[in-house]
């Protein structure tokens, strides 16, 4: 089977969960992670995982959102985190692509939120965006002490190594398919199948050939077919090995 470690199903996109989960399922994708970003899509994540076995979910503070904080954030993560269905915080980081005028506060947010994880024992899951150099040596100071997730890497080989030094995988997803995503594919095949994960964004981020188009997790075997390409491996490997990281990593 597969799993997508890295969607959003709470986005107003998709009007039908139950449908978008049950397509996955009919590709052999049997479990879902949706990632939160701030305080409405946790509670509606929350709800959405109540209602389906196979779906789990990421609490935290997407550094676009950062604004949006309130004094008591941190108690109110930790409350949502208190829930199985939980299995990280995230998605968190630094994303200086927008903004970049307000990077102290998105580096308190992320340190603040990697210490949480800390105190909870559970991985984090970072974004980032434009910010290699200080997401790099703010992870450096404040280490997970859990194996944790680099979503949708688009950093260097040579970052990627510093970032398997702290103990973290890598999930691709719909980039990976793109004709013009050279550096995105030269990173993906040097790096061990071990550090891999499969991820959608979704509904964001669609593999060719429905680029342009709303993604579902049901596109998760587009995404291992290109990636069994690039390593030049059997796609039942890359099945097998990305979903036990992914189990291994979640806890799912």
């Amino acid at each position: 089977m597969f799993i997508d470690v890295h969607a959003h199903l709470c986005d107003d996109k998709f009007s039908n969960v139950k449908e978008i989960v049950e397509n996955a399922e009919k590709e052999n994708v049997k479990k879902i992670i949706s990632a939160s970003y701030n305080f409405a899509s946790c509670e509606k994540n929350l709800e959405i995982a109540k209602s389906f076995d196979n779906v789990f979910i990421t609490v935290g503070i997407h550094p676009e959102n950062v604004e949006e904080i309130t004094e008591n954030y941190l108690e109110k993560l930790e409350n949502f985190a208190q829930n199985e269905k939980v299995v990280a915080i995230g998605e968190i980081g630094l994303d200086y692509h927008w903004r970049n005028d307000n990077k102290d506060l998105q580096k308190r947010i992320f340190i603040e939120q990697i210490e949480l994880a800390n105190k909870l024992d559970l991985p984090i899951v970072v974004h980032c965006r434009d910010a290699i150099g200080d997401t790099l040596q703010i992870l450096k100071e404040h280490t997970p002490k859990c194996e944790s997730l680099m979503h949708c890497y688009s950093g260097s080989i040579e970052s990627a190594k510093e970032f398997m030094k702290l103990g973290f995988s890598f999930s691709f997803g719909g980039v990976v398919t793109f004709k013009n995503a050279k550096n995105v594919q030269e990173v993906l095949i040097n790096i061990p199948i071990e550090r891999i994960m499969l991820e959608t964004d979704c509904p964001y981020m669609s593999p060719e050939p429905f680029r342009g188009k709303i993604n579902e997790p049901k596109n998760i075997s587009i995404i291992a077919e290109k990636i069994a390409e690039l390593k030049n491996v059997k796609i039942s490997e890359i099945e097998e090995k990305t979903t036990k990281n992914s189990e291994k990593m979640f806890k799912i």
